[in-house]
């Protein structure tokens, strides 16, 4: 049997390859610089992140952050690059085997905590489920495709045995071209789909340590290319399972290319690298604009008055409506500068007023304010037999580049850059999780 063409040319590549190993550690390390920042970037892009490539670099080569992203988005990056780091580790060992516990740990680390997410029910029905990081679904995780259809995977009854089941085929199947067994391997493991997310991340994963293990060089899928591939991955569903194999062949060819340029000394920018370049320090510029053009010590009492106000006074607003069904209740509002604390507690003035106060208190002595709390105390249920006390608020922390905003409802920060205007829509997303659980905790206290 003919190898088709595309496997075809891989095998030429890897040859060539082959003869000019090892690298210099030099292009070595730059190859693998340019690789790990586009598979740390694309594969997540590809499910929502919306960091951009520069922000990406930024924080993976630098530890900081910049942009208007949830605190979830970077965290999930960087533990993605852990991933990378772990995958390529094991497959460096020839005497290891991956294992069905090492796959659940690459999930823990990917997702890094749980969270509620938008799901959808074994009918199509919209839900809201938590999402339990490292270890097999405990719901359906079906989704509906474009022609309004339901497609199910592997149930979660059906999930441990179907688990088992890949790891002993692949066992059984190292023989086969790498290729071929990463492509089957990704695609196998797609239609479990194990986990209640993270899925894609993970299969991606298995695809390039399969590679790397035969010493081929990790692939990127684009997310920029994201239809051709989910295409493929669809045609393989249709039965078409060669479809799928020629598409990863083909991203193997664009690795392996681009790996003969380091090997060769030659650049390995593409035109594209140029513009996120470009795009990166416009963004960066655009930002650091803000701060050199007020000095960050403005740049923070106009975050404040611009939206920290406005945002302190949505959740007084709706605090102060809730506080006439309990007993007692307690407002607090604290601004920490480099030098001192601010503590008040207040009923007499309008919250507005005070915060103003306390600026303008502030502002005249140059003093730069580090983070601001505003917290809600309900105690005493007027309605209820069995009492109890509850404290809501938000914490808001005046970093170098950024404002980071934090709640323990919102499951994690929200960050946002100094030139950033909330609209009252984005207000009210920061506190409606918080009002809710107060409302929720009244009526089931009101229904006993």
């Amino acid at each position: 049997m003919t190898e088709p063409a595309n496997i075809i040319k891989v095998n030429q590549l890897k040859a060539q390859l082959d003869d000019m190993r090892p690298l210099s550690r030099q292009a070595e390390d730059k190859l693998w610089q340019k690789l790990r920042l586009e598979w740390d970037f694309n594969s997540n892009h590809i499910e929502g992140n919306t960091l951009t490539y520069g922000e990406t670099m930024l924080l993976l080569l630098h530890d900081k952050t910049t942009g208007d992203h949830q605190k979830r988005e970077y965290d999930e990056m960087q533990a993605h690059d852990v991933a990378i780091h772990m995958v390529r580790d094991w497959a460096a060992d020839k005497e290891r085997d991956i294992s069905e516990a090492d796959i659940k740990n690459l999930n823990r680390i990917i997702l890094v905590k749980p969270y509620w997410k938008e799901a959808l029910t074994y009918d199509g029905q919209p839900t809201r489920r938590q999402i339990l990081v490292g270890d097999y679904k405990q719901y359906p995780n079906s989704v509906r495709l474009k022609s309004g259809e339901m497609f199910h995977y592997a149930t979660p009854e059906e999930t441990p045995r179907e688990m088992q089941e890949l790891m002993d085929w692949y066992k059984e199947n190292e023989i086969q071209h790498p290729v071929y067994l990463a492509a089957e391997l990704h695609y196998r493991f797609i239609r479990i789909h194990p986990f209640d997310d993270g899925n894609g991340r993970v299969a991606r994963l298995l695809v390039n340590y399969v590679l790397m293990r035969h010493g081929y060089t990790p692939i990127i899928i684009k997310s920029a290319d994201k239809e051709n591939y989910l295409t493929a991955l669809q045609k393989a569903d249709a039965g078409d399972r060669a479809a799928f194999w020629e598409y990863i062949a083909q991203q193997q060819i664009w690795s392996l290319e681009l790996e003969l340029k380091a090997a060769k000394g030659e650049s390995i920018d593409e035109p594209e690298d140029i513009d996120k370049e470009i795009a990166r320090l416009k963004k960066e510029h655009q930002q650091n604009t803000v701060i050199a053009a007020n000095g960050l010590h403005d740049s923070i009492y106009h975050f404040i008055e611009g939206n920290i106000i406005p945002l302190f006074e949505e959740i007084d607003l709706r605090c102060s409506e809730l506080s006439e069904l309990f007993l007692r209740n307690e407002r607090t509002i604290m601004i920490r500068t480099e030098k001192r604390g601010v503590r008040l507690i207040t009923e007499e003035k309008s919250f507005q007023s005070l915060m103003k106060e306390i600026l303008k208190i502030e502002k005249g002595k140059n003093s730069l304010i580090m983070d601001a709390r505003y917290s809600f105390a309900f105690d005493g249920l007027k309605t209820a037999v069995e009492q109890f006390r509850i404290i809501i608020g938000l914490e808001v922390f005046f970093e170098r580049f950024h404002v980071r905003i934090v709640s323990s409802s919102l499951g994690s920060d929200v960050i946002y850059p100094y030139s950033k205007t909330l609209s009252k829509p984005e207000r009210l997303n920061l506190i409606a999780p918080q009002i809710k659980e107060v409302l929720n905790l009244v009526k089931q206290a009101s229904d006993h």
